[in-house]
């Protein structure tokens, strides 16, 4: 009886050994659907903004493969579902990433401000401090705002939050010293929005040059526009005297579909806060699932505007992106 038993305990364990060896060798098939994010803006040719767009208007194309939009929204308001958007199968929500855009995630912009506190910033640091206060306060109330200052290494002096009393608090506790490694703790603000869900943005606040980044720029860009974050700079350098900063900056926020403002005094630096401000409050979230591509590099995305509002009116979004593996 005894050797009975003892024959069915080998029996069971060599089937359950066979089933476990079976399970690791059977082929795994996984099926990640992403959905690209675009922040949109539209503006006419006084450079004013244009409102009250539908998702007919927009015509989206991804290495000139034309793309269903899945949800669409504008200004701060949470995007709706399109149903003709959705990809088969019916995945609700953002696909593989789990998010509900119809939520509170996608309500308001979480904005990083990145303050540049080096030995470069030492004239009109306080200024500089009072623009970026006034341009916190001036935010939607559904905007969420992260200070960071940087001098050779990062400070998180306020973290992502809704009160404006804490974030301005964080920023006028900063002090100036030490040299530059701007790419350096841009990639790592760069790290910190991709973590959280909804629209983001990066606005860099900074003299211009880098003297002590081990990073080189354009690999922080790449970074910028794989994650899908518009980055803003406001320079408070010439850009006739700081040339190369000058082009990396323009090359950074025209690709990942921010702006650049050259802003020596106050009263400018304060100007193109204002702009910005009115681009997160005017601005159209398109989204889309990425048809069938081949192309596992970088993916070329073109927004255009259909109709007679093709021809009267201007858009900005990011260049493109790699798709992740």
């Amino acid at each position: 009886m005894r050797s009975r038993k003892l024959l069915v305990l080998i029996l069971l364990a060599g089937t359950l050994t066979g089933l476990l060896v079976w399970a690791q060798q059977a082929p795994i098939f996984r099926v990640k659907v992403d959905l690209v994010v675009l922040n949109v803006t539209v503006t006419n040719r006084q450079n004013k903004y244009v409102t009250g767009l539908k998702p007919t208007d927009f015509k989206v194309m991804e290495d000139g493969i034309s793309q269903k939009i899945a949800f669409f929204g504008e200004g701060n308001q949470a995007p709706v579902a399109l149903a003709e958007g959705q990809p088969a199968g019916g995945a609700g929500g953002a696909g593989g990433a789990g998010i509900d855009l119809a939520s509170d995630t996608f309500v308001g912009t979480n904005v990083f401000i990145l303050f540049d506190t080096s030995n470069f910033m030492y004239r009109g640091f306080v200024y500089a401090q009072d623009a970026i206060s006034d341009f916190v306060r001036g935010l939607d109330r559904a905007d969420s705002i992260a200070i960071y200052t940087f001098s050779r290494n990062l400070n998180r002096a306020a973290p992502l939050t809704r009160d404006r009393t804490q974030a301005v608090r964080g920023l006028r506790q900063a002090v100036v010293g030490d040299d530059t490694a701007l790419y350096n703790t841009l990639l790592l603000t760069l790290r910190d929005a991709a973590r959280v869900p909804g629209r983001k943005v990066v606005i860099i606040f900074s003299n211009g040059p880098d003297n002590a980044s081990m990073l080189a720029p354009d690999d922080v860009r790449a970074v910028a526009e794989d994650e899908g974050i518009p980055i803003y700079v406001i320079s408070t350098a010439e850009v006739n005297k700081d040339p190369i900063s000058g082009n990396v900056f323009r090359r950074i926020t025209a690709r990942t579909g921010g702006r650049v403002f050259f802003a020596k005094s106050w009263q400018k630096q304060t100007e193109a806060f204002s702009s910005i401000r009115g681009e997160l409050q005017n601005s159209y979230t398109i989204t889309y699932y990425p048809q069938s591509n081949p192309n596992e590099g970088w993916r070329s995305i073109t927004v255009e505007l259909t109709g007679d509002a093709a021809k009267k009116y201007r858009i900005r979004t990011r260049a493109g992106y790699r798709p992740k593996t």
